[in-house]
């Protein structure tokens, strides 16, 4: 049995995601970040620094992944080793498509997530304009990348919906609230849009609303 630690509203929306497409059976332990709890804020469950959490991975970060003897605690990891083994189609049908999908997700990580982030988090701050135009500047090469991908065909990799998409598709979405900068990009909007009307994109953002902000 699949076991994954982390809410919904942290980096366990990759695997979560992933999961939701898939259809797998898992067990899912809420473990909210301890940062978040502050105040008077409360949480009965357990969180990342907790002792049964810390067992698990004593980094104390989500998310993280248990099955079968195996522990996994990068997202991006867990969401490629999942494709993998039980994808199917969403992950790769050869040592070529793996290598690309392992590909994307360094671009992600790399190129895409810590701009993005800092969008997020300046716009959810009030908006701090130098810091959102900086980090706006450092993802146009990686988004024109993207467009120039993409605006050849629908997905990443293999001309279908892949863990590849999935992977690019939450590190580019910290940017979607930036007013203009995805405009800019038509193709890569078009295709966030394609990722972000999937089933699995849907269940899983409803049980990130669930979950307080």
């Amino acid at each position: 049995m699949i076991t994954l630690y982390g809410v919904y509203r942290s980096r366990a929306s990759r695997p979560l995601w992933l999961l939701a497409e898939i259809g797998l059976d898992y067990r899912h332990v809420p473990v909210i970040q301890a940062y978040r709890l502050t105040g008077e804020s409360s949480h009965d469950g357990l969180t990342t620094v907790s002792p049964e959490f810390l067992a698990v991975n004593p980094q104390g970060q989500i998310p993280a992944y248990e099955e079968d003897g195996l522990i996994l605690t990068e997202s991006l990891a867990i969401t490629l080793h999942i494709a993998r083994v039980h994808g199917g189609d969403l992950g790769p049908k050869s040592a070529g498509e793996a290598a690309l999908m392992t590909q994307w997700a360094l671009f992600a990580a790399t190129s895409v997530e810590t701009p993005a982030l800092e969008i997020l988090y300046a716009q959810s701050e009030g908006g701090e304009q130098a810091g959102i135009a900086v980090n706006a500047e450092r993802l146009r090469r990686p988004l024109g990348r993207l467009q120039r991908h993409v605006e050849a065909g629908d997905w990443l990799v293999g001309g279908r919906f892949t863990v590849a998409d999935l992977n690019t598709a939450e590190c580019v979405r910290y940017a979607q609230g930036h007013p203009t900068l995805l405009a800019e990009f038509p193709d890569v909007s078009a295709w966030l849009e394609r990722c972000q009307t999937r089933r699995g994109f849907k269940a899983m953002w409803a049980e990130r609303m669930k979950e307080p902000a």
